[in-house]
């Protein structure tokens, strides 16, 4: 029979996991500002990417994005083949087109990276690693995935994209901006708060 602590000690030890991802990804960042700050790179002034540094797609340049696309690409082939998945885990026809499987796809990939790398935890990242995709895959499926399935890709319906339409923009910086007489009584300090009926502040 279950205890009612059951669900705080699962949440409990997802923490943790997640706190020791955390503590593995920084000690190997630390390592890679260290032999940055000491001279480490290629002779010839190219800088070889770092071990699970993490991938910014929107900010590469185009070289970039061409060298590291494929390797991606190749993980995440060997990913789906090792661990079995279905199209309605991963849909093999369109998986890329979707940007937030993509970011979760990178993430898995440098932070698998990182977790197989040489390190102090090498015990424990890997398996910690094992929870970190099982909880992703969830979600690509849950989320963002949406009806893409047997061979076909549908894209998300949307109104509108977030992105590209100015008047949008326009509307939600104005939205920030407050107007002298919007603050509440007492809200600004020259300003004293109002009296109620009995002649308290």
């Amino acid at each position: 029979m279950a205890s009612g602590f059951d669900d705080i000690f699962a949440e409990l030890t997802n923490i943790n996991a997640e706190q020791v991802l955390l503590s593995e990804r920084v000690k190997l960042l630390e390592e890679q500002l260290s032999a940055a700050a000491t001279g480490g790179g290629d002779a010839d002034g190219e800088k070889e990417r770092p071990v699970g540094e993490p991938v910014r797609w929107h900010e590469l340049d185009a070289e970039q994005h061409a060298m590291l696309w494929p390797q991606f690409v190749s993980w995440v082939i060997w990913m789906a083949d090792r661990y079995e998945m279905t199209t309605d885990q991963l849909p093999r026809q369109c998986w890329w087109k979707h940007g937030a499987v993509v970011e979760e796809l990178t993430a898995l990939w440098t932070s698998y990276e990182s977790a197989y790398a040489s390190g102090e935890d090498g015990g424990s990242a890997p398996y910690l690693w094992q929870d970190a995709l099982a909880r992703a895959v969830e979600r690509m499926g849950r989320f963002w995935l949406g009806s893409c399935r047997n061979g076909q890709h549908k894209a998300r319906h949307r109104d509108a994209a977030w992105s590209g339409d100015a008047d949008y923009l326009a509307l939600l910086l104005a939205a920030g901006e407050r107007e002298p007489d919007s603050d509440p009584p007492g809200a600004r300090p020259d300003e004293p708060p109002e009296a109620d009926e009995d002649g308290n502040a």
